[in-house]
């Protein structure tokens, strides 16, 4: 057995490229090491294989011990989507890593330029605003933190299995091309397929490198503290080239409010909103060490928090920062 160049058709095992070779007796499966799912493959190939070794592949890859109702929700979800995706071309990952939110995507569906993120809800004949939340924050997850996710168009879709409902649905797009959730029961997924392939166009993505792609979330709160106390900018420690771009202009229009508020005599309070991690602590931050440092006129800006432990750490971690840094000012001033 030897190992394709990317580009290749994917393996069912963890995304793995694989070439089976007439003359080789073991094909045993190759853990994909920079894999982010417990089961990857062309849809093709997904479709070849037996309900019983794709439940091996993620039973193997699983972290935890496997439980009789995750091993039926699972066979269910095998089931449901050899059925829906029956003659479409494209790729499968099942239960794919969201490092952030230390969850997992039921199955991420990838056909042309479209990202498909699929929660099932197993055994649910409705949808409650839970389930619909979480299906939409995976795929503004992908969107804002994953990389090659970035410039795709995501539609999350979320399944109840006993939903007795029709495949009618309102394709709505977000400005960041993140559509809204897409409910629908087993007999609808294939629907929202066809039609959201009709609606989007654009250049096939390319699985592999796709499910490989680096995950940038923002910067750690400490890291952040950190960095912005020695003088770095918020541009600089951002980790990823949009992430910097909205938090610059988060802080640039903050900071003509707060001009705004001095020059009248105001008080205005600003609301940050955002995807968890997407930066609304680490703005708060730059603004505050930004007026603080001004050398014409200088503020008391001062960063509050209600989480107790996170100050703590914050103050622990900028004093040991600074203890050094005011040794060797005495240094060069002796």
């Amino acid at each position: 057995m030897k190992i394709k160049p990317l580009g290749s058709q994917l393996s069912p095992y963890r995304g793995v490229i694989m070439e089976k070779e007439s003359d080789n007796s073991e094909n045993k499966p190759i853990k994909a090491e920079f894999s982010r799912a417990w089961y990857g493959s062309s849809i093709d190939e997904f479709h070849r294989c037996s309900s019983d070794e794709i439940l091996g592949a993620l039973a193997t890859n699983s972290e935890f011990a496997v439980e009789i109702t995750q091993r039926d929700a699972w066979l269910e979800q095998i089931d449901v989507l050899n059925k829906a995706l029956m003659g479409i071309a494209g790729d499968l990952f099942l239960e794919f890593n969201i490092p952030r939110m230390g969850k997992r995507i039921d199955a991420v569906v990838i056909v042309g330029p479209v990202v498909f993120a699929i929660e099932f809800k197993v055994g649910a004949d409705t949808f409650d605003r839970a389930a619909i939340e979480q299906v939409w924050d995976y795929a503004l997850d992908l969107k804002n933190f994953h990389e090659a996710s970035h410039h795709v168009s995501i539609v999350p879709v979320l399944v109840a299995t006993e939903a007795d409902i029709e495949a009618t649905f309102d394709l709505r797009a977000d400005s960041d091309d993140v559509y809204h959730p897409i409910r629908v029961g087993t007999n609808g997924i294939k629907a929202v397929i066809d039609s959201t392939l009709k609606e989007i166009e654009g250049s096939s993505i390319d699985a592999q490198n796709w499910s490989e792609s680096s995950y940038r979330p923002t910067p750690t709160i400490i890291e952040a503290a950190r960095s912005l106390y020695a003088q770095h900018s918020v541009d600089a420690i951002a980790r990823y080239d949009a992430g910097a771009k909205n938090l610059h202009i988060t802080t640039n229009r903050i900071d003509e409010i707060i001009d705004q508020a001095m020059a009248k005599g105001e008080k205005i309070i600003c609301f940050v909103t955002g995807v968890p991690g997407a930066g609304k602590t680490l703005v708060g931050l730059n603004v505050a060490t930004r007026h603080r440092r001004e050398l014409e006129q200088p503020t008391h800006a001062t960063f509050l928090s209600g989480n107790g432990p996170l100050v703590q750490v914050l103050s622990e971690a900028l004093a040991r920062d600074e203890f050094p840094e005011e040794k060797q000012k005495k240094k060069r001033l002796a």
